[in-house]
């Protein structure tokens, strides 16, 4: 029996799913200094991979994919299905 067989009775639990860009450390006075049109420079470039994660557990990584006018996150490695 294959782990996901061992679990498929849990499989219409519903369990949100994170897509971390990046993260910036900012002081209160920078956040407050925010207003619509802001840019927030990251470290992370262009194509590099995004992090995905399931609670606080990093479950694996994907980019950022546009199809006609919706964004959304292509997964290039992902632990889940070992």
């Amino acid at each position: 029996m294959t782990p996901a067989e061992a679990i498929s009775h849990f499989a219409d639990i519903r369990i949100d799913v994170e897509v971390e860009l990046d993260r910036k450390p900012m002081t209160l006075s920078e956040i407050l200094e925010l207003s619509p049109g802001c840019v927030i420079k990251l470290t992370r470039s262009a194509g590099e991979n995004l992090d995905l994660r399931v609670g606080e557990t990093l479950v694996g990584y994907g980019e950022i994919v546009i199809i006609e006018d919706i964004m959304g996150v292509r997964i290039t490695d992902f632990w889940g299905d070992a």
